[in-house]
């Protein structure tokens, strides 16, 4: 007769491919005030014009680890807001959401701020 010794532990481990952490990101960014967009560089802005659709990962590149995250953003922002505290307010965002749906701790991010536009530039871009 076998005894059960409790050793039928399982090993388990859960972790997420770059697209998940890019597409939290970039969703929850882009629902800032301010954030016009989220931009990749001229390769993925090309792309972009001949497919349809917006890329919710575009502009973002994300280093992961096994509970921790880099990320880096490129953005266009609203002409005459505080680029300060749009990115103070999607930096606690991001953090809040991955920490929230994946568990994993942002440790590092940076957004670099690459073109801002008006009112108009957008209502123009809107009538294409």
């Amino acid at each position: 007769m076998m005894a059960n010794t409790g050793s039928d532990t399982l090993k388990s481990k859960l972790t997420f491919d770059d697209q998940v952490i890019k597409k939290i990101a970039g969703i929850t960014a882009s629902k800032v005030e301010g954030i016009v967009s989220l931009d990749g560089n001229v390769f993925s802005e090309l792309t972009n014009r001949f497919t349809s659709g917006e890329d919710p990962t575009k502009g973002i590149d994300a280093d992961i680890g096994e509970k921790q995250v880099k990320l880096k953003l490129d953005a266009t922002i609203e002409y005459g807001k505080n680029a300060t505290q749009i990115f103070t307010e999607v930096t606690t965002k991001v953090k809040q959401a991955i920490l929230e749906m994946t568990g994993l701790k942002v440790i590092e991010f940076e957004m670099h701020v690459n073109d801002v536009k008006t009112k108009e530039e957008l209502e123009d871009k809107g009538q294409d």
